[in-house]
């Protein structure tokens, strides 16, 4: 373990080719084959003009991936669009946020999950907390990454959806395999719930054009939206890197404060889960406790943020009686350990050690 500071990266995996890379050290051993399929890599990592002492360890080609929009078992998955998921792509994207900002005046409980290319780098030194180690290794990832797919479900205070064609929009970001860095099991993993790189890499949103657009959304920055989110902490690094177009800030009290100004009300259900009895697991498996259908192919934003709020609602009927205690679950991310909720005294609410390992 290196005596680093906080937010420096070790880089575990970076699947992909044409990682830019520069050996900076003279010392670093470089071991190269053009027929291997891992290199090991001691030495620099340069990526978006800053530098991190790292080691790659794997890099691999794409291989052995089930056809898109094909299960294992050549089992056909059903369109998005007849589970009433809307894709949404830069050809639309315009035309959909039209449609979100009249279907938030009604619909204000937004379920949200992002996919986004695994996890690639370690942070290495000192750290004060384990809570605090997590969040520098959320954000090294979420600096060197980019977020593939974003969901959004709209319900209302019942936990019903609009009545239209549509209950959840999914929208695709620009992703190349060639240029960007990600983790080769998360790709196959992303791959074989259909999601459609080539058509990410040709026709995906532009991170710019969505963040102008989510601004003025109405779906930000207003106290009256409640955010619902599973185990979130990287979901909400990414909408925070896409409103700014920055790095996340280096301590984690700083990214709360970001979260409280344009996510002021967030319920993250994998924290509510400390208090119900016998719940346990990821999202799929608290849905199948819970005996709820999921709506969808699993691991593609859109079906996700539909069943984290079908997932929210049918856990508040049953444990908390309809109502949530905001002083007690509002404002924590499982897995960090700062929450933004104010004690009444203007001072952060610490909860390390009893949540911080992951789902």
């Amino acid at each position: 373990m290196y005596n680093e500071a906080p937010g420096k990266c070790a880089v575990s995996v970076a699947a992909k080719k044409g990682v830019p890379l520069q050996r900076i050290d003279e010392e670093c051993t470089i071991i190269r084959s053009m027929t291997m399929k891992k290199m090991i890599i001691c030495g620099w990592f340069v990526v978006a003009y800053r530098f991190y002492p790292c080691y790659i360890l794997l890099m691999n080609n794409i291989s052995g991936s089930n056809p898109i929009g094909q299960q294992k078992g050549g089992a056909t998955m059903p369109s998005n669009e007849e589970c009433g998921i809307r894709d949404v792509w830069g050809h639309n994207l315009e035309e959909e946020f039209r449609t979100i900002r009249q279907v938030v005046q009604q619909y204000q409980y937004i379920a949200m999950d992002t996919e986004f290319p695994g996890v690639v780098a370690r942070p290495i030194g000192e750290f004060r907390t384990s809570a605090d180690y997590q969040y520098q290794l959320l954000r090294c990832n979420v600096d060197l990454l980019r977020i593939i797919q974003l969901g959004l479900t709209f319900l209302d205070e019942s936990g019903n959806t609009p009545g239209g064609s549509y209950t959840t929009w999914q929208f695709n970001f620009k992703f190349n395999l060639q240029e960007d860095m990600y983790a080769q099991d998360s790709i196959d993993m992303l791959q074989n719930s259909g999601i459609q790189f080539k058509k990410h890499e040709e026709e995906g949103i532009d991170p710019l054009d969505f963040a102008e657009l989510l601004m003025t959304s109405g779906i930000v920055l207003v106290d009256d939206i409640k955010w619902l989110s599973f185990h979130s902490g990287y979901d909400f690094g990414y909408l925070l890197k896409l409103l700014t177009d920055q790095n996340l800030p280096q301590e984690e009290s700083e990214f709360f404060e970001l979260l409280r100004i344009y996510f002021p009300t967030i319920y993250d259900v994998k924290y509510l889960m400390k208090s119900c009895k016998n719940l346990k697991g990821g999202l799929q498996e608290v849905a199948e406790q819970l005996e709820i259908q999921r709506v969808g192919p699993q691991h593609q934003a859109g079906s996700d943020s539909l069943l984290t709020g079908m997932v929210f609602f049918k856990m508040r009927e049953m444990f908390f009686e309809d109502n949530i205690d905001d002083a007690k679950y509002c404002g924590h991310l499982y897995g960090l350990g700062t929450s933004f909720v104010v004690n009444g005294s203007g001072g952060y609410m610490d909860s390390n050690g009893d949540n911080s390992s992951s789902s």
